[in-house]
């Protein structure tokens, strides 16, 4: 189906889809909704989800890890897509899908890991298709996906990824700012949730596989205003797999608890996919992005 008549269904949703806030539509959530639901801990905000290799991969890749089968994707999306550049505090190179002009009801940053770049979160047919399906989420729902170029994963990128956000802070003042990660790409999250314009900045993160607190923020991260402070809440969901050699899930598992001794009512959610093939990248493959993204959204509007 054409995005054109993709978004003719859209428009035609029932008023109620987003009557009580804006909410993300569905798109293809029977492909990418979870099969099987292991357990919830901690009064739900610790998840556990089935990971069956043959199911979540091989039903899902016409080529293993390479080639997602025609039903996962909807390539259309890409004629929305738009390899940009803005000089502002910092120069950044991005790619951004859906609103770039300005206006968006949603925005969403994607910051890559150790040896990628801004085309690796694009990827339409690795990981399942999943990334193609938050390109059309966003397109469809009016939001703006944006992956971006950054120097590195120390200060100098963590102040272009804020170059970014203060941008679409200004062309979409309304839309919430969402930034997910993968691996090493998420010492810059912990980085924006340690500073004050950070924290105002963002309105939810996502962190797939992330990798402990740098060394410079372990001390006092716990103590961080985001942390003491309900009025600076910034909800956090952290997806992982529970074989991942890169980071141990119980670490994951330890900051969940230190968030909730630190600050009970905090917004945290943790799901972990679990099997003996769930590994580094599982995360990425697996998260169904309209139930976190609107979860996130549902956060917002709670501590409003």
């Amino acid at each position: 189906m054409r995005i054109a008549a993709i978004l003719a269904s859209v428009l035609l949703l029932p008023a109620v889809v987003f009557a009580e806030g804006f909410r993300l539509a569905p798109y293809k959530d029977d492909l990418f909704k979870y099969q099987r639901i292991l357990g919830e801990l901690y009064g739900g905000g610790f998840v556990v989800v089935e990971f069956d290799d043959a199911r979540d991969v091989g039903g899902r890749d016409e080529i293993r890890l390479k080639k997602a089968y025609d039903q996962f994707v909807s390539l259309e999306v890409n004629e929305y897509k738009k390899d940009l550049l803005i000089r502002e505090e910092e120069t950044v190179r991005y790619i951004g899908v859906g609103k770039t002009d300005g206006d968006a009801k949603i925005v969403v940053i994607y910051l890559h890991g150790r040896h990628g770049d801004r085309t690796l979160a694009q990827e339409d047919l690795r990981f399942g298709g999943n990334f193609n399906r938050v390109k059309n989420l966003m397109v469809l729902n009016d939001g703006v996906y944006l992956t971006p170029d950054f120097s590195n994963f120390g200060s100098k990128g963590t102040d272009e990824v804020k170059t970014l956000m203060r941008h679409y802070a200004k062309n979409s003042p309304d839309a919430p700012i969402i930034v997910a990660c993968a691996s090493t790409g998420c010492i810059i999250v912990d980085e924006l949730l340690a500073t004050p314009e950070g924290v105002e900045l963002l309105d939810g993160v996502i962190m797939h596989g992330a990798l402990p607190i740098p060394s410079s923020l372990r001390p006092t991260f716990f103590q961080l205003p985001v942390f003491k402070d309900p009025a600076k809440y910034v909800p956090i969901y952290i997806g992982q797999g529970s074989a991942d050699p890169t980071v141990p899930w119980v670490t994951q598992e330890l900051f969940f608890k230190t968030v909730k001794a630190v600050a009970p009512d905090y917004p945290i959610r943790v799901e972990l996919f679990k099997g003996e093939d769930a590994v580094h990248g599982t995360p990425i493959r697996m998260m169904d992005w309209r139930l976190v993204l609107n979860w996130i959204l549902d956060m917002n509007e709670a501590d409003h």
